[in-house]
């Protein structure tokens, strides 16, 4: 299985999109984003380089496995 690395809030941003989930507001420098169905928001921050715990709890409370993750990465290249 791949190694989860840091990524670009660009494309955390286009993985969650894909997936189904809307833009509903910005605060500051983070993104909000929700899909029915899923009952925590992802907050994603415009940083340069998001940390894998970010990345981890906005997968875990998405209800996204590693390989979906890893599926929805390489449509974002």
């Amino acid at each position: 299985m791949a190694k989860i690395t840091p990524v670009s809030w660009k494309k955390l941003k286009c993985v969650f999109e894909k997936d189904g989930f809307t833009h509903v507001r910005t605060e500051g420098d983070h993104m909000v984003f929700t899909k029915p169905g899923v009952l925590r928001p992802v907050v994603i921050p415009k940083y340069q380089s998001i940390p894998v715990f970010i990345i981890k709890n906005n997968l875990r409370a998405a209800g996204i496995s590693r390989e979906r993750y890893f599926e929805l990465l390489k449509q974002c290249q």
